[in-house]
Parts: C-alpha cells; structure tokens; sequence
C-alpha cells in the first residue's frame, strides 16, 4: 500500500487497499484514500486516472498488474497530447486492490478430463476457502463435507444427497441471491442448483484458467465466483463511492475509470453508489469496462428476458453519471467471460457470439452493453496504436477488441493480458474525447 513507482520509470501511483470484509486497509495512521485526496488538492492535480483489477488474490499480484497496466498507459504518446487537451494537465494514477481470487491455479494438477486430480492437500484446500469465504461455522461445515468427499472422488457421475445438501447450506451461509438477470451483479443467476452447476460443466467439457470443469469441486468454485463479485459491489458501492464523492468535493478534479473484468463491478459500484441509486458530485468525464465480467443487460433501459425492466446499473446512464464516453471491450477469444461467467450462471453450454442471438446470462466482456437507447450504444473495432477514434460524449461504444486481448482461444491466461499499447490507446482516447 501507498505510493508506488514503476520500475525504470519517474512514474508513481498510489495504492489503496480494501480487505475481506470492504473496508480499506490504513496506511499508517491514516487511509490511503485521505492522503490521495490531500495531495490532488495540495498538488493541483487536474485528472485523475483510476484502475481497478479482477481477480488477483495479493498486494504483488496487484502491484505487478498496475505496474504494467499504468506503466504502459503512462508511456503513451497521448499523454503529450493531453497537455493541449486538458489546461495545465497534471494527472494522478491511482489503483485498488481488493481481495478477489475465486481460485488458486495449483488447485487442481494435470490429469485428462473426467479425472483431474487434487494438487494440494485436503487441509490446505479447506484453508484457502476458508480465508477466500470466511472461517465461519456455517461456511466451515458444509466446506468439510465437500471437501471430504473430493478426496475420495472428484469425478462422481452425480452428486450425493448429502454434498448437495452441504452445497445449498454454503449458497445459503454467503447470503447470494438469485435475483435473475435484472438482479445486482452478485445476484443476476438463476436459482442455485449445485446438480446443475456439476452437469453443465461437464456438459462444457473445456479448460479453465488452468483448471479443469467437471469436477465435484465445479460449484464451489462457482460460489467463491459468486462471492467475489459481490465483494467487488460492496468495495464499490460503500468505501469506493464514498472516495470518489469526497475526491470530487475537495477538488475540481476530472476523473476516470477503468476496471477490468470484476473490477467493472467496482467502478459501476463507484458511480452507482448504494443499490446503484447513491448521489454522485458531478459526472465522471469518462469509463472503460475492459473485459467485464458482468451481465451483458446489466445496464439495459429495457431487458428482453425475466419481464423486462431496467438493468441493475441503469440509473448511472438515466442520472448522466459519466458527461464523456464508455468504452467497453470485448473479445470472442476470451474464455474467462464467454464460458465461465455463463456457466456460473447456471447456463448449460458455451456462449454464442451470433450478436443476432443475444443471450439471457452473458458478460460485457463477450457481448458489449446491450439493451440502451437507439444511438446511445455504438459497435467499433479496436484500433492500432496510432489510429483515430471518433468518440461522442455520453454515448457506449462496445469495442470489438479480438485482434488485441485474448487473441488466441482456450484457457484464459489472455483474460488479463491487456497491457498492449491498443488498449492504453483505447483508454486514453475515450479520456481526451471528454474534454
């Protein structure tokens, strides 16, 4: 925590940091948050740029992230072309890091589909679920059951009574809800059935960020999902609203975002405030959901599906929260969003990219903002480095960006690999088109 410097550069950012529970870790004897306030007013800082990640479990994963993330934001050219831009330009870099790893890698070895096995003891298993869920007697029972019973059979053709059983306990022990698409980000899935979880990942039949679906351990891991994004709206919505609300009253500062898969969760949750309905200062100038692992409608006037209604983020777009452009990513490649997030919701199968065929449960990061105005929501490529957007103020462009992140299929390492120069251009350009 505190202020970092880039390794070979004269860049700094400052780091705050929330725990388990959303609430940010002191820096000393005081929060980190204060101090950045205090020095963008002390300083005269006029634009401040926010990053937020996804799932990174730690403070090194998270500063080696934001160390090539800003870094190559940083070293863009159009940082000189900001100073014509923007009067008297002075920016602050600024990252979160929150607790979010739904998993560890080591989790699960090699092995052929249908009969991984377990790569870490029972115990150790059974620890870094309990730090991940909370050590709680209602999370640790039904924890030791499933867990027990994946040691002596990871591959079961069915769930038993009793791990069933001990899957509905645990749902109901991390309070997640089952709100259906119109719901919170935490809660837009359908009802939670631990047999169908287990089948529609063996129904998937495909590779994971390193591990592999069809195991008994398949609903827990969507669970530890479920839980972290609901971990990324309570840092948002309470202790990151609360910043950005104070930042802007202390300082005429312009301000955006960027959030990268559950980190959309966050900078939605920063903007939207407490069940998306919380006052803001002023707008943002402008946002970039980059890779969001959140509902395709989850900002929709109009939903198709459940009855329709409004999206859970809509009041961001009907209140003007953000005055300059949202750019959201999307990439057909990256497995994390388009097969995951739709079997953590409960839908059996891989996505579809047809966009005639929009699904009811799909991610940002597969489809775009889909379901606002006419005109509102554009569909674009992602530029080369040196190629020119036109971007409008208060209108999403849904970035067609295959060519640049997760350009290759499978596994989902590609998920965070979007430190090229294409994406800090991508960023930088909605930022300088809010002026």
């Amino acid at each position: 925590m505190g202020f970092e410097r880039i390794p070979g550069t004269d860049t700094e950012y400052g780091l705050i940091a929330f725990d388990a529970d959303g609430k940010e870790r002191p820096d000393g004897a005081t929060l980190m948050s204060q101090q950045l306030i205090e020095k963008a007013k002390r300083d005269g800082v006029t634009n401040v740029f926010f990053f937020c990640h996804g799932w990174k479990g730690d403070l090194p994963a998270a500063r080696d992230q934001y160390n090539r993330w800003i870094g190559a934001f940083a070293r863009a050219p159009e940082r000189q072309s900001a100073t014509t831009v923007f009067p008297g330009f002075d920016p602050m870099f600024i990252g979160l890091h929150w607790p979010s790893q739904p998993w560890g890698d080591e989790e699960l070895g090699g092995g052929a589909f249908g009969a991984p096995q377990v790569a870490v003891s029972s115990d150790a298993l059974l620890q870094s679920y309990l730090q991940r869920l909370g050590d709680r007697p209602e999370i640790r029972r039904p924890l030791e059951i499933i867990i027990k019973e994946a040691r002596t059979n990871l591959a079961p053709d069915e769930l038993s009574p009793q791990v069933r059983q001990a899957y509905l306990d645990l749902n109901q022990a991390l309070g997640l809800g089952s709100e259906g698409v119109a719901g919170p980000p935490d809660a837009d899935r359908e009802a939670f059935d631990p047999e169908a979880a287990f089948e529609a990942a063996n129904e998937a039949g495909a590779a994971f960020g390193g591990i592999n679906l069809g195991s008994l351990l398949e609903p827990l891991r969507g669970l530890s999902y479920w839980t972290m994004k609901k971990r990324g709206r309570s840092v948002g919505e309470g202790g990151m609203h609360t910043f950005l609300n104070d930042l802007q009253n202390a300082t005429p500062v312009r301000v955006h975002l960027m959030g990268h898969s559950f980190g959309t969760i966050v900078v939605s949750g920063m903007l939207g405030g407490p069940n998306a309905r919380g006052p803001l200062m002023r707008s943002v100038e402008s946002v970039a959901l980059v890779q969001g692992a959140v509902s395709l409608w989850c900002y929709a006037n109009t939903i198709p599906f459940g009855g329709g209604g409004a999206g859970y983020f809509n009041p961001i777009l009907s209140d003007r929260k953000v005055s300059g452009p949202v750019i959201v990513t999307r990439s057909k490649n990256d497995s994390a969003v388009g097969v995951f997030y739709p079997l953590a919701s409960q839908v059996k199968g891989s996505a579809s990219f047809d966009p005639t065929k929009l699904p009811e449960f799909g991610a940002i990061g597969a489809f775009g903002i889909q379901g606002v105005a006419d005109g509102v929501a554009n569909d674009l490529k992602m530029l080369p480095a040196d190629g020119a957007y036109t971007l409008e103020k208060g209108r999403i462009y849904n970035v067609e960006s295959s060519q640049f992140i997760a350009k290759k299929e499978g596994p989902s390492g590609a998920h965070s690999d979007i430190a090229g120069p294409e994406v800090a251009h991508a960023i930088w350009s909605a930022a300088l088109a809010s002026a």
